[in-house]
């Protein structure tokens, strides 16, 4: 089993950041794929952004590039998401998820992860 935990979120001001983390525990850390999701009141959860076992590769979904950054720090067990120039449609809630192949999947949808975290509540006012 993969125990995921997320912490970071909070109550912002359009065009402030905020710094996700998700410390990851019970797999070899190495070895996972990690993303981010997340679900707007009334809405289906939504890829937000994932990362290969080394870091070197990403992938976005389009309302997040150039805003949003996902790393992970292999010796801490944790991926963050560094979120920048926040937007009042960026409200949700957020989840970490990851799955059992280093690689990024295919297809960026819920299918492709098997460990998902019990999400962060990101607010963003106008």
């Amino acid at each position: 089993q993969v125990h995921l935990v997320e912490s970071g979120g909070g109550l912002v001001q359009a065009g402030e950041s905020l710094r996700l983390s998700c410390a990851v525990s019970g797999r070899s850390f190495g070895s996972l794929g990690m993303a981010w999701f997340r679900q707007a009141p009334g809405k289906e959860r939504e890829f937000a952004a994932a990362v290969s076992w080394s870091g070197a590769n990403t992938d976005y979904a389009d309302s997040v590039k150039g805003r949003f950054t996902i790393s992970r720090d292999n010796a801490k067990n944790i991926v963050r998401l560094q979120m920048n120039s926040l937007k009042p449609e960026d409200t949700a809630v957020y989840y970490c998820a990851a799955r059992r192949v280093a690689t990024l999947p295919t297809k960026a949808g819920r299918d492709s992860y098997d460990y998902w975290g019990q999400g962060t509540q990101v607010t963003v006012s106008s």
